[in-house]
């Protein structure tokens, strides 16, 4: 029996939105929406068969997460961030760990930046230390999302022996030695559980590497990078959706009981054009979004071209398109209830996410004009 992955996104989607207005107002982890997820058998769609999973692509994820931020943003942020640490997972995971994630046993998420790299992802300065059969981690992680409910960490240190970036180590969340500072409290994406991480003589066994030592670059830049990119701007494109419906059902909606040549505000040209402006910035972003999947899923050899551009360009969208919709709809767009302002607050972070839009585009500049991405 296939799999409905759209119709389970459209159930979690449906749980997403009648609790996201209470995890946005309070910050709390959007635990319906993720339990959904769970009880839906999302937390394995990209699982291989042999471990029990669904075996599907990114290009299903994206669909999961655009649908679900539609409705609420923490709850992608989080989905995100658990497909992107499965995918390491399932390359380079233990069996046992892998079906834990398919019983929905295991919530997953990275913990790369740090404090000393910031949002240099790739470039941890912590390191890991030899200490009998396994290591010794000490770090200051900046921002892991889902730090007090994920049940392990996909984290980065320095290499023990090489001479490479770093190296890549599942770490549960309850060891002794790791603590996370203090709660999120934060603009967007309030309920997405992003906090500081320390790690004080935070023991691992040397079962616990996810691939060679100093295979971390490696691993970040073919596996993670393209899955949190996409799923990033998917996620910024769900909202950028979002804001585009609740425009438009606004501008229909509102009338000028004063004017009656003009009873809607849809009927004023200026109005209509915002909504076109939009609604076509919306759609060609999401056309990148489709290209960049078929370059990925073909092989392409400007597939990582692609997955640079797509983030960047749709975490610019969804900005834009925010700021349309808050100046579309007024005065209404200030208030709680309408929603328009946490979709525009929750925008903002697809902008600062590592790697952040400004980096991207030095990326891009560089991979057009035929010079090396680092160095």
């Amino acid at each position: 029996m296939i799999y409905d992955y759209r119709l389970a996104a459209d159930n979690v989607a449906a749980t997403a939105r009648a609790h996201a207005p209470a995890v946005d107002g309070s910050g709390e982890f959007p635990q319906a929406a993720i339990d959904a997820a769970r009880e839906a058998g999302l937390f394995g769609l990209l699982s291989a068969p042999e471990v029990g999973g669904h075996g599907l692509s990114l290009r299903a994820a994206s669909h999961v997460i655009e649908r679900i931020a539609r409705e609420c943003g923490s709850s992608a942020m989080v989905l995100t961030m658990h497909y992107a640490g499965t995918a390491v997972i399932e390359a380079y995971g233990d069996e046992a760990t892998r079906r834990d994630i398919v019983a929905g046993r295991h919530l997953s998420t990275l913990a790369f930046s740090e404090a000393g790299s910031r949002s240099h992802f790739w470039a941890p300065t912590s390191g890991a230390v030899s200490a009998g059969d396994g290591v010794v981690l000490d770090a200051d992680k900046s921002w892991v999302t889902s730090a007090s409910h994920a049940t392990a960490y996909v984290w980065s240190s320095r290499p023990v022996d090489s001479s490479e970036a770093s190296t890549l180590w599942l770490v549960p969340r309850t060891a002794p030695g790791l603590g996370v500072s203090r709660p999120f409290d934060g603009l967007g994406l309030r309920g997405n559980d992003s906090c500081p991480v320390q790690a004080r003589g935070v023991r691992v066994p040397l079962s616990a590497r996810l691939g060679s030592d100093g295979g971390g670059f490696g691993i970040m830049m073919g596996t993670v990078l393209p899955t949190f990119s996409i799923l990033v701007a998917a996620g910024a494109l769900g909202l950028a959706e979002s804001l585009v419906c609740r425009s438009a059902d606004h501008v229909t909606g509102a009338r000028y009981a004063h004017l009656p040549e003009h009873n809607a505000l849809a009927d004023l040209a200026t109005i209509r054009a915002y909504i076109a402006r939009i609604r076509i910035q919306v759609d060609m972003a999401k056309a990148l979004l489709q290209s960049t999947l078929v370059t990925l899923e073909d092989g392409r050899t400007d597939a990582m071209l692609r997955v640079l551009e797509v983030k960047a360009a749709a975490a610019d969208t969804a900005a834009s398109v925010a700021d349309i919709a808050m100046r579309v709809c007024g005065g209404n767009a200030f208030r709680k209830d309408v929603g328009v302002e946490r979709l525009f607050r929750d925008t903002r972070a697809a902008l600062v996410m590592a790697p952040t839009s400004d980096q991207l585009y030095d990326f891009i500049g560089k991979a057009v004009c035929g010079m090396p991405l680092f160095g």
